[in-house]
């Protein structure tokens, strides 16, 4: 992240490779607007023109602590913003700071624009809804088969299915307590959806 110097105009800047081929996908923050560079194609979308905004928690196998923000655009368009960047085959490399201060920069400017986006976190109702209900489902089933291991008297089997249910708390865990759908407003950027 960049801010240019104190005579020239404010802009603030921000880059990451969404995949090993292709160019970096480079956003600023400038007096106009935001300015976008993404795979060849450009564009400039004033303040009060991005109609939502969506931040989410979306770790992956890669790495556990990656962040994204979605925009929309009032005629349309979509914007995915996320706080990691490929380096190599193997390695992909958190950009925490620089997420973290383009986005509550971000926020700042389209308050300042007076904007009137929609600004929501986690997931959508439905797809978390889906979530639960298929943790409630495991859940069942998982207790279920530590019951069974326990009767039979298989209690290798059952300190596994414990060890298992811990891991998988603490993996998914994060994830569902991150993404919990709510609205927010501009000056009350949720902290849990920022690295």
């Amino acid at each position: 992240m960049q801010v240019s110097g104190a005579q020239g105009p404010s802009v603030t800047s921000y880059a990451y490779k969404a995949s090993l081929i292709g160019s970096a996908h480079r956003f600023e923050l400038t007096d106009a607007g935001l300015s976008w560079h993404i795979a060849g194609r450009s564009g400039l979308w004033r303040y009060d023109e991005i109609s939502a905004v969506r931040l989410s928690f979306r770790p992956v196998s890669m790495q556990q602590h990656r962040f994204r923000a979605d925009l929309s655009h009032t005629g349309g368009g979509r914007i995915r913003i996320l706080s990691t960047s490929w380096q190599t085959a193997a390695l992909m490399a958190p950009q925490d700071n620089g997420f973290r201060d383009f986005i509550i920069e971000l926020h700042a400017r389209m308050a300042q624009a007076g904007s009137h986006a929609e600004l929501t976190a986690g997931l959508g109702r439905k797809t978390y809804a889906a979530v639960l209900a298929f943790l409630a489902v495991l859940t069942v089933a998982m207790a279920g088969l530590l019951i069974r291991a326990l009767l039979i008297g298989e209690f290798a089997g059952a300190l596994f299915i414990i060890g298992f249910a811990a891991l998988f708390a603490w993996q998914v865990g994060g994830f569902v307590r991150r993404n919990q759908p709510h609205s927010y407003s501009f000056d009350h950027v949720p902290k849990a959806l920022l690295p």
